[in-house]
């Protein structure tokens, strides 16, 4: 009797430990968040299109979408003869000048969809911070056109509360809901992963990702993207973002990662 307590006691220790290990240090691996800024009230310009520069290329994931030309639109250099997106972005919503609309499209994105595209983009503001959205505005607008962003579009004392600072936005994506597919919706998975007859086709199906890889493979290609990549997707490595380690809570991690694992 004692031989066998002393066996389930081992056993449900061990179980806690796991799901510990789990909870407290999954999502921490190599992830990469959005830093938060603090812009002063005489931040100029061009520190703003700096710091929306490297939002853009870096952490804030911008490129695994836009770029390529196919599931959303080029922001970077022209697109379809209509000019880079600093001008043409005047000419998209009638009564709506291109910093209006540019943070409509970053927080609102499913007000205007441009034609031959899907409303597949999140809301940023679900990840990002206000100082970080308006650093984007600014350096899309100074990609063909003019500057406008001041300090008086940023709201006061934001980065302490805001999704991104700190935490990196733990539990903002779908609102901590740990059903995958909201995850996957919200996360803007959708933009290139197929999943049934919802999403993209610039990354690999998931509609069969469980016969193809198993739960560890599947939750190290969430964390770590780049570590490991599909044969025949070898031109698209670094698109990927690599901030869910901090934007996913362990149990949205692991949710996503079972549903995954299941699609067979």
């Amino acid at each position: 009797m004692w031989a066998n307590n002393l066996r389930i006691f081992g056993v449900v220790l061990g179980t806690l430990a796991l799901y510990t290990l789990i909870a407290n240090k999954i999502p921490q691996v190599q992830s990469e968040v959005p830093r938060a800024l603090s812009l002063g009230a005489n931040v100029t310009p061009e520190q703003l299109v700096s710091a929306g520069e490297q939002l853009y290329n870096g952490a804030g994931g911008c490129t695994a979408c836009h770029g390529l030309g196919t599931r959303a639109p080029n922001l970077l250099t022209d697109e379809k003869g209509q000019g880079a997106i600093g001008a043409r972005c005047p000419k998209r919503e009638a009564g709506k000048d291109c910093k209006a609309y540019l943070y409509e499209s970053l927080t609102s994105p499913g007000t205007f969809v441009v034609t031959g595209y899907e409303p597949i983009m999140p809301d940023v503001s679900r990840t990002l911070s206000p100082q970080q959205i308006w650093a984007l505005v600014a350096f899309l607008e100074s990609l063909g056109g003019t500057v406008d962003v001041t300090a008086s579009d940023i709201p006061a004392a934001t980065a302490a509360t805001s999704p991104a600072a700190g935490t990196g936005g733990a539990a903002r994506i779908a609102n901590g809901s740990t059903d995958p597919m909201a995850i996957i919706r919200a996360a803007g998975c959708i933009a290139c992963h197929k999943v049934g007859s919802e999403g993209g086709a610039i990354g690999p199906d998931f509609t069969r990702t469980g016969a193809r890889l198993s739960a560890a493979q599947i939750r190290e290609g969430i964390l770590a993207p780049d570590a490991r990549i599909a044969k025949g997707y070898e031109k698209f490595k670094g698109i990927m973002p690599k901030t869910f380690g901090d934007q996913l809570t362990a149990a949205q991690l692991e949710s996503l990662v079972q549903f995954l694992a299941s699609q067979k």
